[in-house]
């Protein structure tokens, strides 16, 4: 299926996901990051820009989003946007992870099953797109939902695997040199016997392989396979009840960038056994790359600000391995970004353990 469909709406927000990864080239390509296109935080963020742009000009907004979002737009679409409140109009395009019936991963999975009745219990149309979709069939399907629009409805297009395509190229890149998996192989060498919480997408699973490769045990890794941008607050709990553990936090900027106000309770509660390395390659990089803002802030004032004892930025392997061996001997909460570029082995693996095992050796792991 071809974007045409979309050209005649002039803004879009959202969230980065794999499965969109056309739709998210054809953004950049054609409007970068600019008035027409912002690359929210998460996906409330998305809904909140999108009434903004509504209230600004009475046009229509088109929000975009993996299905594992749909959880942060429930409170903004229910209490803002529904026509019983606001009546602000917006087009949601959903890309379908987890769909019945496909194979997929294992976070994906209860999400995939609730998608559409998770839309449709929110009074948002929903039309499913597949390779097999005609362009009458959405277009006609346009026809409805631009009359339930124009009464300041939302209407969602949800998208299985496959159903986009755009053929213009986008590459991601930026300036800096170490890459993330040698980034945890020298932080998984420091951290050692130590407790690690590792975040959503291709960090956790670099962790995994960095264990295999070593012949070590997983059981001192809880790795977040979903819920991104929550590692940090999971790992907060633990360190309060495991005082006498190390905890590292293995955190990304587009995971941390989702939910921030993690940061502040970390920073308020300061608890003395946590490490929290943020690896900042600016880019929703396990999704495909494109852009956070997280290359033009300023990490370590944020740390700073929310409480943080000690706050380092490095971007080299000597920094690196100084403040991860300072931050280990200090009985004290640490934060440490580590500028990162963007990029993967092809060849990167999944867990070889469920997520339920991994669950009751992380426990074991504690316990003993």
């Amino acid at each position: 299926m071809k974007l045409d469909f979309l050209k005649e709406f002039e803004f879009f927000t959202g969230v980065p996901d794999s499965q969109l990864k056309p739709l998210c080239n054809y953004l950049m390509a054609t409007y970068g990051i600019s008035d027409k296109h912002v690359i929210a935080a998460n996906e409330g963020n998305a809904v909140g820009l999108a009434a903004g742009y509504h209230l600004a000009t009475g046009k229509v907004p088109v929000v975009y989003m993996q299905n594992s979002g749909l959880g942060n737009i429930i409170n903004p679409v229910a209490s803002l946007m529904n026509d019983k409140v606001y009546g602000i109009p917006c087009v949601f395009i959903v890309g379908w992870r987890g769909e019945p019936g496909v194979h997929d991963e294992p976070q994906h999975i209860y999400q995939g099953e609730v998608t559409v009745k998770l839309l449709e219990d929110m009074d948002i149309a929903t039309f499913i797109i597949g390779k097999d979709t005609t362009e009458e069939e959405l277009s006609s399907k346009m026809a409805e939902f631009k009359a339930l629009l124009a009464k300041g409805k939302q209407v969602a297009f949800v998208v299985r695997k496959g159903a986009l395509e755009f053929d213009g190229k986008v590459k991601y890149t930026n300036d800096n040199k170490m890459v993330r998996e040698e980034i945890i192989e020298h932080i998984a060498t420091v951290s050692d016997t130590d407790v690690v919480v590792s975040t959503t997408g291709k960090a956790s699973r670099e962790l995994f392989e960095i264990r295999e490769r070593r012949g070590l045990t997983h059981g001192s890794d809880f790795l977040t396979v979903g819920s991104m941008g929550h590692s940090s607050s999971i790992a907060l709990a633990i360190a309060c009840q495991k005082p006498d553990r190390k905890i590292w936090i293995i955190d990304g900027d587009g995971a941390l960038l989702m939910h921030m106000g993690s940061m502040a309770l970390l920073g308020a509660n300061a608890p003395k056994n946590i490490v929290h390395v943020v690896i900042n390659n600016g880019a929703h990089e396990t999704v495909g790359g494109m852009p956070t803002v997280a290359e033009k802030i300023d990490l370590c004032k944020i740390a700073d600000g929310c409480g943080y004892p000690n706050f380092v930025s490095v971007d080299s392997f000597d920094a690196l391995d100084e403040a991860l061996r300072v931050a280990k001997g200090r009985d004290e909460l640490s934060f440490i970004e580590v500028k990162c570029s963007i990029g993967a082995r092809d060849d990167l693996g999944r867990p070889t353990t469920t997520a339920k095992e991994n669950k009751e050796n992380f426990m074991k792991y504690l316990e003993d």
